[in-house]
């Protein structure tokens, strides 16, 4: 069956440097609110707890019922981004954070927080297929690696802006004035991409009669067929573990730590903040690197190779209190570095015409990690098992190593004739 191609959109070896830095930098701003809006809730669970009567199990239930409808919505919206086009998707995502916020802010009962956390979790669904179709089909090729690089940067903004403009804002205000603040920032950077959204021009996909050389023998056309490409579910598995490493981290690791090195709760929090913003850091290096696209696999293993032995320092062995924030910010720009190259992987791994949908796909894995992690690393915390939790993040952090190899035999698998 032959159909016609899209238009696609300037030819991208015509982007100006300027068109460039003006599409990553509002797709950047939107991935922001995408991070920032995952931990609205989190850094305000003790005024929540008092206020609702709950535990800290029934506020944990909102982070995982809020990734859960996120990750079903990441996987059905790349359907949408492809056969709509981005633009109206990343409208509505940025309007329902901004909505879950307010909403959030006049919440009376525990159930309006979780009704409010799925419709967070909708609008957060929908920023990896929106945010990787624009950059991969709007952005010149060789500035692909910093374009993934800003995107990372600023995910890891908006996890640290989160509990840096809520809790101020709450000790001077209240909880509900801090969430009615983050809902109109939502709604701020949607009328800023609303403004700019001449740039953001990208027709949907049509399915092409001739399929992408390298995806010849796996791809008879269909809506479904990118299914069968096993580097997609190899992607998937990544991202699975990538998302356990970064819930460890940001939930337990600190705590952890400071169990295990009798260092003051004040530096706890530190540990995590020094983690992210070395981790941004990491992340320009990382797009340096991964300019070359043919060694993203060596950057990964090297990468989350070293975060993986400042781990191990960390769990075992005696290390002075004050020197673990140095040593969490060394594995965070680590990670960081294997950033870029992390998404590289799975751009390599995509057919042309099925962008949102492999993506929606692959980076569902992240949001099933983040619900999987805090119910066995949570476990761990409550045996005082603080050293399993350091082998369990050195663990996961090897298997990264090995699923980035184990997508680049799968991606080769299809260059083999049937």
């Amino acid at each position: 069956m032959n159909a016609t191609v899209a238009p696609a959109g300037p030819h991208l070896s015509d982007n100006t440097v300027s068109q460039d830095a003006t599409v990553i930098g509002l797709v950047g701003a939107a991935h922001l609110i995408s991070h920032f809006s995952q931990l609205l809730l989190a850094p305000l669970f003790p005024w929540l707890k008092e206020v609702f009567q709950v535990s800290y199990t029934e506020l944990g239930f909102l982070m995982t019922l809020f990734f859960l409808v996120s990750c079903a919505v990441q996987a059905a919206s790349g359907f949408l981004v492809d056969r709509f086009g981005p633009r109206p998707i990343l409208f509505v995502g940025l309007g329902l954070i901004g909505l879950a916020a307010m909403g959030y802010a006049s919440s009376t009962s525990y159930t309006m927080l979780a009704a409010f956390a799925i419709v967070g979790g909708i609008g957060n669904g929908v920023f990896h297929p929106v945010d990787y179709t624009f950059l991969n089909r709007k952005i010149n090729p060789v500035r692909l690696g910093h374009a993934y690089s800003v995107h990372g940067i600023t995910g890891s903004l908006g996890w640290a802006l989160a509990p840096a403009m809520l809790v101020p804002i709450t000790l001077f205000a209240s909880w509900r004035v801090a969430l009615v603040c983050a809902g109109a920032l939502a709604w701020a950077v949607l009328a800023l991409v609303w403004f700019k959204r001449s740039k953001l021009v990208l027709e949907p996909t049509v399915k092409q009669s001739a399929p992408d050389a390298v995806f010849a023998n796996q791809r008879p056309e269909g809506d479904l067929d990118f299914l069968r490409i096993p580097a997609v579910w190899m992607c998937f598995a990544f991202f699975f573990f990538y998302a356990m490493v970064l819930s460890v981290i940001q939930a337990f690791a600190p705590e952890a730590a400071r169990h295990l090195h009798d260092f003051p709760l004040t530096l706890v929090a530190l540990c995590l903040s020094v983690y992210m913003v070395s981790a941004a850091g990491g992340m320009v290096l990382g797009g340096f690197l991964a300019s070359d696209p043919s060694r993203c696999e060596r950057i990964v293993g090297v990468g989350f190779g070293m975060a993986a032995c400042i781990a191990a320092i960390i769990g075992f062995t005696s290390v002075p209190g004050a020197w673990i924030p140095v040593l969490f910010g060394l594995m965070g720009f680590a990670s960081g570095i294997a950033g870029p190259s992390r998404d590289l992987l799975v751009k390599k791994s995509t057919p042309e015409n099925a962008t949102g949908r492999v993506y929606g796909v692959v980076y569902a894995g992240l949001d099933i990690g983040q619900a999987v992690a805090p119910l066995i690393f949570g476990r761990l915390m409550d045996q005082g098992n603080y050293h399993g939790i350091w082998v369990g993040l050195v663990i996961l952090q090897g298997i990264l190593i090995a699923s980035a190899f184990r997508v680049r035999r799968a991606r080769r698998t299809l260059l083999v004739p049937a």
